[in-house]
């Protein structure tokens, strides 16, 4: 039983040693694998860039329905 409580023990060990490494790198490096800032960015630019191609879109169709029915 000494053994199971030794091996269990050790795993936990090295569980949170691991996990600390990770987080402690996640935070040195800006993000875990060093690209998530990049990859955030450009998803921002994405979002942004849609978000004012229908806001023209928008501008568009109802410039069209006020020029039609007046």
């Amino acid at each position: 039983m000494g053994t199971v409580w030794v091996v269990l023990g050790m795993f936990v060990v090295v569980a949170g040693v691991a996990f600390g490494v990770v987080v402690w790198r996640g935070t040195r490096v800006g993000g875990v694998g060093g690209e998530e800032p990049v990859a955030g960015r450009d998803a921002r630019v994405r979002q942004q860039r849609y978000e004012a191609e229908r806001h023209g879109d928008q501008g568009d169709t109802w410039q069209r329905g006020r020029e039609s029915g007046g």
